[in-house]
């Protein structure tokens, strides 16, 4: 995975070819790049998010974000009541408890 302004991408290898190819995660507007080595790739992903983004600009729009900072989530009501209880005895809202727990869930599941 590549991360450059916000935005991820995926690369994957095409031996037949030779290359190295990706595209950006998460939205809806279409962003590829390609490369014949791991720098190459990266170097193209970035023009690519920039050109992006400066076609956005020319033409008044605003770019696809991946992310809007929501994150809808359904649960059962026990563990609904259980998350509540686990916030309250933190003294956190159940966000701020959840921002808390997954963050550290995810920083563990990327080795940070």
């Amino acid at each position: 995975m590549l991360s450059y302004k916000g935005y991820t991408a995926q690369i994957e290898v095409d031996a037949e070819k030779a290359i190295l190819f990706g595209h950006v995660l998460d939205i809806k507007d279409v962003i590829t790049f390609q490369g014949k080595t791991v720098e190459e790739a990266r170097q193209a992903f970035h023009d690519s998010v920039d050109d992006y983004l400066d076609f956005c600009e020319e033409l008044g729009e605003k770019p696809d974000k991946p992310f809007s900072g929501k994150l809808p989530f359904r649960t059962t009501p026990e563990c609904h009541r259980q998350i509540f209880l686990a916030a309250t005895k933190a003294g956190k809202s159940i966000n701020a408890w959840m921002e808390e727990v997954l963050a550290d869930a995810a920083n563990r599941a990327f080795g940070n």
